[in-house]
Order: C-alpha cells, then sequence, then structure tokens
C-alpha cells in the first residue's frame, strides 16, 4: 500500500470513474464503492493494467443504507489501514416540478444526495477523528448557489445542503482534517447524458474532472470548476435577481 488512499463514492460511473483514474495516475490507491459492482470491476481491471502499481479496492455500496456506509468506510480503514481522503460523490439527478405527482423520484435524489452525504460525511470523520488526520471532500454542484426551478429544485437544494454541512465542518476545525467543497459546472457525465450535447459552458468530462483533482489535491476550501467560466458564474449568481439567474444557467 501506498500510505495515500482516497476513498470515492458513487465511483463506477461519471465523475467517480474519471477521478478514480486519475487519482491513480497521480499515485493514489485506491477505495472504490457503487451499487454497480461489475463497472467497478471493469474499472479495477482498467486501472491496474496501465498502473499495476496501484492497489484498487471495491465494495458494493448504497450510501442510502447509513448502517452499510459506516460498515464499508470501516472495512477499507482496516484494509489500507488509512484512508487520507474521502470524496463523498454519489449523486442522483432524479426530479420533477413539485406538484406533479413525482414525490417519489424528488425523494429519491433527497434521501441519496443529502441523507446519503450525511451517513457518509459521518463515516469519513469517524476515521479520520481516530487517525489524527483526513480529507474530506464534498462534491456540490453550481446549482447549489441559487434555487432552481422544476426537475432541479430538490437536486439543488441537495447540493446546498451538502455545501453547508461541509461549511459546517470546516468551522469546527477539527485537528488535523481539511474539508473542501468542490462546485462542479456543467461536465459531461452519465447523470446528464440526456442533455443537449450543446449545452453552453458543458465540457467534457476528462477534461472537467482534470479540473476537480487539481483543487482537490490543492485541498481548497472552496473550488468552482472549471474556473472559467465558473468563478465569474458563481459570483454574478449570488447577486444577480432570480429572474435573471433563470436565463443564465
Amino acid at each position: 500500500m501506498s500510505g495515500r488512499t482516497v476513498l470515492i463514492t458513487g465511483a463506477s460511473s461519471g465523475l467517480g470513474e474519471e477521478m478514480a483514474r486519475q487519482f491513480a495516475a497521480l499515485g493514489w490507491d485506491l477505495a472504490l464503492c457503487a451499487r454497480r459492482t461489475e463497472r467497478l470491476e471493469a474499472l479495477r481491471e482498467e486501472i491496474t493494467a496501465r498502473h499495476p502499481e496501484r492497489t484498487v479496492a471495491l465494495k458494493a455500496l448504497d450510501v442510502t443504507d447509513g448502517e452499510a456506509v459506516f460498515t464499508v468506510f470501516g472495512e477499507f480503514a482496516a484494509e489500507f489501514g488509512t484512508v487520507e481522503r474521502v470524496i463523498v460523490n454519489a449523486g442522483l439527478g432524479k426530479g420533477a416540478a413539485y406538484g406533479t405527482g413525482r414525490h417519489d423520484a424528488n425523494r429519491q435524489t433527497a434521501m441519496t444526495n443529502f441523507v446519503g452525504a450525511l451517513a457518509q460525511s459521518e463515516a469519513a470523520m469517524e476515521i479520520f477523528r481516530r487517525q489524527g488526520h483526513g480529507h474530506l471532500v464534498m462534491i456540490s454542484s453550481v446549482s447549489a448557489l441559487r434555487g432552481m426551478r422544476k426537475a432541479m429544485t430538490t437536486y439543488a437544494a441537495t447540493k446546498a445542503g451538502v455545501a453547508a454541512m461541509a461549511e459546517g465542518l470546516r468551522s469546527e476545525r477539527v485537528p488535523g482534517v481539511d474539508v473542501s467543497v468542490v462546485y462542479p459546472g456543467y461536465i459531461r457525465s452519465e447523470m446528464n447524458a440526456h442533455v443537449q450535447q450543446k449545452t453552453r459552458f458543458m465540457v467534457d468530462t476528462a477534461s472537467g474532472v482534470r479540473a476537480m483533482v487539481a483543487a482537490i489535491e490543492k485541498r481548497k476550501a472552496k473550488a468552482y470548476v472549471p474556473a472559467w467560466p465558473w468563478v465569474p458564474i458563481a459570483t454574478a449568481m449570488k447577486l444577480l435577481p432570480l429572474s435573471v439567474v433563470r436565463r443564465l444557467v
């Protein structure tokens, strides 16, 4: 084991899958979990073929099962001896306008993105407090900065909750523990594969994740990625009237 282990949830697809590839290239051992283990197996084969010196451990995990989150995180910590970084990435993008008969979709997103993130953060902090060091990374979204319409309302609210959770933990100043929140802009992934390819500001997965990984490696407290155009857009979103924000994103 390298002594540098990153635990990534939701690693079977999208941003989590690409983060695993890029962190492996940077010399990190990987603790990967997701619901779909067959896709994790394929990812492990790919990564170990490119980086045979890397250790890649896999476990099945549904982050809405709080007890399972603590069990899986604890097993990873025991296997590797230490977990230097936990990336709370697992997420869901289902949703519908309120009152249109799809409470099930909105509730599923809320349970995965917020309640699941709560369990992951608790489990990670338990490990970090015990070992005296660690880096907790919360993946939020630029949609968290303001209320979003229709199918995005619940998703944006959960990501705002994730950001608030990260800020609260950072304010606690737990000795030896850094807390980062990353706000990705429009990065192509499985979650948004149905969105038009020519969506304004959309970047490909590898490029977008490269910006995310660079910010994470710097242990930034807060990062909008890619920096262009999302740093100025984020500033504008916080200040502009909702009527203008609606047209902007």
